[in-house]
């Protein structure tokens, strides 16, 4: 499967879900290919770090040329191919989304964020136009840690509006956990202070998004 991780807008946590996806993915004894398609290389530099099992194949393509040549090439190599792309509607996102079965966006709760979905969505609906079949999934990332938040629950149901994606009411919520791990190029379940909300989080959304690959 190849999932695209991304949004029209920056800072809402791409790359730090698309590590975790990955590393989480390997870990269930699958065949990942983490491409790092921002030209900040957050995600290349994560995964440079790791230094446990298993290890994670990771590239680095900024060119939608050479993005979707090296993807059609190398892809059929892995069991899953996780994207991770920049924070902007340019030919890189656009590439990416005409090769990927699914796009995961995620977005935090707070109002730019939920004016940017729009934009996304709007992404989403030309490639669709182009091609058929690409699923997008919207998810609450960096969200309130209360239960109760009424920033939450407002974004979600703004969200949950958009026709263009199905919301996964599975949100990640602002931990330590995830930045700690994710800049040592490990999972949440791999290192030493493990935070079990933090692990479950992932589990569950890694399981809502590959779930065409279980079917």
């Amino acid at each position: 499967m190849i999932l695209v991780v991304g949004n029209t807008k920056g800072g809402v946590g791409k790359t730090t879900l698309a590590v975790q996806l990955a590393i989480a993915r390997a870990g269930q004894g699958r065949r990942v290919w983490l491409v790092d398609a921002d030209t900040q290389g957050t995600a290349s530099m994560s995964i440079a770090e790791r230094s446990v099992e298993p290890g994670i194949a990771c590239s680095s393509y900024i060119e939608p040329k050479v993005l979707r040549s090296q993807v059609k090439q190398q892809a059929g190599s892995y069991d899953d191919t996780v994207i991770d792309v920049g924070g902007r509607d340019n030919g890189v996102l656009r590439t990416a989304l005409m090769l990927a079965d699914a796009v995961l966006v995620p977005f935090a709760p707070m109002s730019f964020d939920i004016w940017a979905m729009h934009n996304m969505a709007k992404a989403v609906a030309d490639v669709n136009g182009e091609r058929d079949g690409l699923i997008a999934y919207a998810v609450m990332n960096q969200a309130e840690p209360r239960e109760a938040s009424i920033d939450n629950a407002e974004a979600a149901a703004a969200v949950r509006e958009i026709p263009e994606f199905q919301y996964l009411d599975l949100p990640i919520r602002k931990r330590k956990a995830f930045s700690v791990a994710s800049g040592q190029g490990l999972g949440v379940g791999e290192v030493a202070s493990l935070d079990l909300k933090a692990l479950a989080e992932i589990e569950r959304l890694s399981a809502a998004v590959f779930v065409l690959e279980e079917v």
